[in-house]
């Protein structure tokens, strides 16, 4: 029954300063949404990457000029160093722990016109195997065929970004003719969205033949990397070591010289990438959680302005018998009640926030229980620790001394 009447002369008091009581909880519902932000924000790239992760494929290998994680650059020219088709088909025709080559030729930021509208798009030239090496699918229309390939046919396959912005809503991009360089391609097929890859989006890419990209297009015949698939996870290593000795025999490389290309598995790059996000999660979170300890610092404030202020009625209450266990269990549930009703307050705005940040700027949020149930839980530890010394303070005040506070 005590404790249920000091907690109703601590509601009281909160309610008789309305105001001040919500200006104090300010700081902990910033500090709770920022933390539940923050974590949303992180975890939803970590998902994103994992998911990037699954659709790779487990058994791809990536080569490319030049030595190093990176190899060459995007033109597949690293000091000189250079790759072509010939490299692709020893290693397809020499390995035995290769199931699939498909070689690659990337350029960014071509000229392409549809109509009335132009810009600037990225084009890729491959071979048939590509879409299945990346675990794509069509969202309509048709890839490209063995003899489009070879008769170096201007077909050309969107990714789903390039339809949406490409082509005005209710028009079916299949069977439409736009212009690569001034070059007309017809539009045979349009892909599924496939997100992106850290640094731009698989999405906004043509695909088109590579004997068409190197001659009608680019004028080359060197790639900028080639795709390759073991035939097993198990077999990884031995498919590694088999492209390393075939391509240093194409490249002519003498024993002791470095190689000039470098295999990575597609997974590696991503398997960075996803350690980077861990960390960077941990780091918003950290950055959010000194947010709530400053509102934790403004409760103590607050909270010490009010023993000072109810100096009299602590010592009237003294005087008519009431412990100091009972005053400083008053003051310390003013300052949990403050924090955990902040709490609740801030995970309704991190919701909020969350929500409209994965709506309008297009982010991946991932709003977990468990973030949830740590901002709360440290908002209420919050409110013990800097409730404490105030409510501890309150209760040590000798009562003649109180009531002679004016």
């Amino acid at each position: 029954m005590l404790s249920f009447e000091i907690l109703m002369v601590a509601l009281t008091s909160l309610r008789a300063n309305v105001l001040r009581s919500m200006l104090t909880m300010l700081g902990v519902v910033i500090g709770v949404a920022a933390v539940i932000t923050m974590v949303a924000l992180g975890q939803g790239a970590q998902a994103a990457v994992k998911a990037q992760l699954a659709g790779l494929g487990a058994t791809n290998l990536t080569v490319r000029p030049g030595s190093g994680f990176w190899g060459g650059d995007h033109r597949g020219r690293s000091r000189g160093v250079r790759m072509t088709v010939d490299d692709a088909y020893a290693v397809r025709d020499k390995t035995t722990a290769i199931e699939a080559v498909v070689p690659v030729l990337d350029r960014s930021n071509i000229q392409v016109e549809y109509k009335s509208w132009s810009g600037t798009l990225s084009v890729t030239g491959t071979w048939i195997g590509y879409l299945d090496l990346n675990n794509w699918d069509l969202a309509s229309g048709r890839f490209f065929n063995v003899a489009e390939q070879d008769g170096i046919r201007r077909v050309a396959v969107l990714g789903s970004e390039v339809s949406e912005n490409l082509f005005p809503s209710g028009v079916d991009p299949v069977g439409e003719e736009i212009r690569i360089r001034g070059i007309a391609f017809q539009v045979i097929g349009t892909l599924e969205e496939k997100g992106d890859t850290g640094f731009r989006s698989r999405d906004n890419v043509i695909i088109v033949p590579l004997s068409t990209a190197m001659r009608r297009l680019f004028g080359t015949k060197y790639l900028s990397n080639m795709t390759v698939q073991a035939t097993s996870e198990n077999h990884l290593t031995m498919a590694m070591a088999e492209i390393e000795s075939v391509l240093r025999r194409q490249h002519r490389l003498r024993p002791g010289v470095d190689n000039d290309f470098s295999i990575t598995r597609q997974t590696e790059f991503l398997s960075v990438m996803a350690s980077a996000t861990e960390s960077f999660t941990f780091l918003l979170a950290g950055i959010a959680a000194i947010s709530l300890l400053v509102g934790g610092i403004g409760i103590m404030n607050i909270m010490l302005v009010s023993v000072t202020e109810r100096t009299r009625e602590i010592g009237i209450r003294k005087a008519i018998g009431a412990r100091n266990s009972a005053i400083q269990l008053q003051f310390l549930i003013e300052a949990v009640v403050l924090s955990c009703l902040g709490g609740a307050m801030g995970i309704a705005l991190g919701y909020w926030a969350s929500n409209e940040a994965a709506a309008r700027a297009g982010w991946q949020m991932m709003v977990s229980a468990d973030s949830v149930t740590m901002a709360f839980g440290f908002s209420a530890f919050i409110g013990v620790v800097f409730g404490f010394y105030p409510a501890r303070r309150a209760s040590q005040l000798d009562p003649i001394e109180a009531l002679r506070y004016d």
